[in-house]
């Protein structure tokens, strides 16, 4: 590497010695000396040659002299510069003055030019280090601005423990993964994609805005890392990416409290002219990988294996203002939640049956319990008819069939059909008015009982009621 050497003198005998003495290694490209007669002459080289290290200084030169220099030298751009006074001038007062301005050494004339060599190596390693410890401040700036940019992006979705943690581990940035015991934690709004259609594009950011707002505020001192918000659902994980003995337990606590919340979100609703809403909380504890997923340009934290899938499916069962937890959250939570029911289901893409529990609340004096149920159904004086279809996902499943309802409310209603409907299936209706005319908007809902008996019984919950069909319901 080429050493760049300023050389500031206005006695041409000088450069002429510099250069017959430093031969060897200006030939051999180890040191390169540009020269300037006086001060103003040595800032202009500066501008146009940033790569200058070091300057060997004279104190007396015409235009502006050397001590003025230094006192120029001193401005930010020019700290890594490190400056040896050349000069015949050797008296203790322009050496303090030199010192004190920021040289790095002095040396006398007529100069010793094996002491000028060992001078020069000496002022190239302080130069080195100046620059090292420059490169080190700009390097820490950089990461402070990066992890600046990590809590206020990352920050937004784990707690500020979490993220410290994911800061100062070098692990954290690579890709790869490990498996991991978590709890997953799947939630959605029941109806919702029918409720946005209703609703300006305005409305469905502020209602979608105010509830993730309440939700985060809920999950983040729980301990639970909101991975991923697909639409109106999210993905939470409690247990990575730090796992704690309780993360079962508290993922149950921030459901319930969660459910608790949604009375204060819909009133915040109503008073603005939104329509309520309902959440749907799954829960499934078990084994996944956790890691840093994708690829050097995108990488993303995230989790996969069996138990996502579980707590997807297990969501995909409840009515609002439920919690349905698997087996083993049960098994890990013990006697700590209180349960209204237990469920067995056949699930898509498991091979056996899986059991659900339903969560009521926490054991003992905790004041986070759920409230009952009620559909306040009414006993109609006469039968209404209705065309009801068994969806799966968003499509028809079968055909559709007449369902005679026998009590209804807002919140739902009891019917009788002749075919069997599965417990917990999801269902379109369209309901008939008193003349038998079909009202023409789908009611939808997910069937909370069902019997089969020779007269086949189910109760069904609605979650989704266009304008139309409520004031039909009302109507009641």
């Amino acid at each position: 590497m080429t050493v760049h050497l300023l050389v500031v003198d206005d006695e041409p005998d000088f450069q002429d010695i510099v250069h017959q003495k430093f031969r060897p290694q200006i030939r051999a490209q180890e040191m390169d000396f540009i020269f300037a007669a006086n001060g103003e002459q040595a800032l202009e080289k500066l501008r146009d040659q940033p790569d200058i290290d070091i300057l060997l200084l004279d104190l007396n030169m015409p235009v502006m002299d050397g001590l003025t220099l230094l006192s120029e030298l001193q401005a930010p751009q020019y700290s890594h510069l490190r400056c040896v006074v050349v000069s015949a001038y050797g008296d203790m007062q322009n050496i303090r003055i030199a010192m004190n301005r920021g040289a790095f050494d002095f040396l006398i004339k007529p100069v010793d030019f094996q002491d000028l060599e060992t001078t020069i190596q000496k002022t190239l390693i302080a130069v080195q280090q100046s620059k090292q410890s420059l490169r080190l401040q700009q390097e820490k700036l950089e990461l402070e601005v990066r992890n600046q940019f990590i809590r206020a992006i990352f920050g937004r979705y784990v707690s500020d423990e979490v993220v410290e943690i994911l800061l100062e581990s070098p692990a954290a940035l690579t890709l790869g993964g490990e498996k991991r015991e978590v709890t997953v934690m799947m939630s959605d709004l029941r109806g919702f994609t029918a409720l946005s259609e209703r609703l300006t594009p305005e409305q469905v950011v502020a209602l979608l805005n105010r509830y993730f707002e309440v939700m985060v505020d809920i999950i983040l001192p729980y301990g639970g890392m909101i991975n991923e918000f697909i639409g109106d659902s999210m993905l939470v994980i409690f247990g990575a990416p730090i796992w704690r003995e309780d993360d079962a337990l508290r993922a149950v606590t921030c459901a319930v409290a969660m459910q608790l919340a949604m009375p204060a979100v819909n009133e915040k609703n109503r008073n603005d002219g939104l329509p309520e809403i309902e959440m749907g909380i799954g829960l499934s504890t078990g084994e996944v990988v956790a890691g840093n997923i994708g690829s050097l340009k995108r990488t993303k934290y995230g989790i996969v294996g069996r138990h996502v899938n579980l707590a997807s499916r297990i969501e995909s069962f409840t009515i609002g203002n439920q919690i349905l937890v698997s087996e083993t959250t049960i098994e890990k939570v013990g006697p700590a939640v209180n349960v209204s029911q237990q469920i067995t289901m056949e699930a898509k893409g498991f091979e056996n049956p899986i059991t659900l529990y339903e969560v009521k609340g926490l054991a003992g004096n905790s004041n986070l319990s759920l409230p009952e149920r009620n559909d306040d159904l009414v006993a109609l004086a006469r039968p209404v008819l209705a065309q009801c279809t068994i969806l799966e996902g968003k499509h028809a499943r079968g055909a559709s069939f007449t369902a005679s309802f026998v009590k209804l409310s807002v919140q739902g209603g009891e019917a009788h059909c002749t075919d069997a409907v599965p417990f917990l299936a999801s269902v379109k209706l369209r309901f008939n008015d008193s003349a038998g005319k079909e009202i023409s908007t789908d009611v939808y809902g997910k069937v909370i009982f069902s019997s089969a008996a020779a007269k086949t019984a189910f109760r069904i919950h609605f979650t989704s009621i266009p304008p139309a069909a409520l004031e039909f319901l009302r109507s009641f």
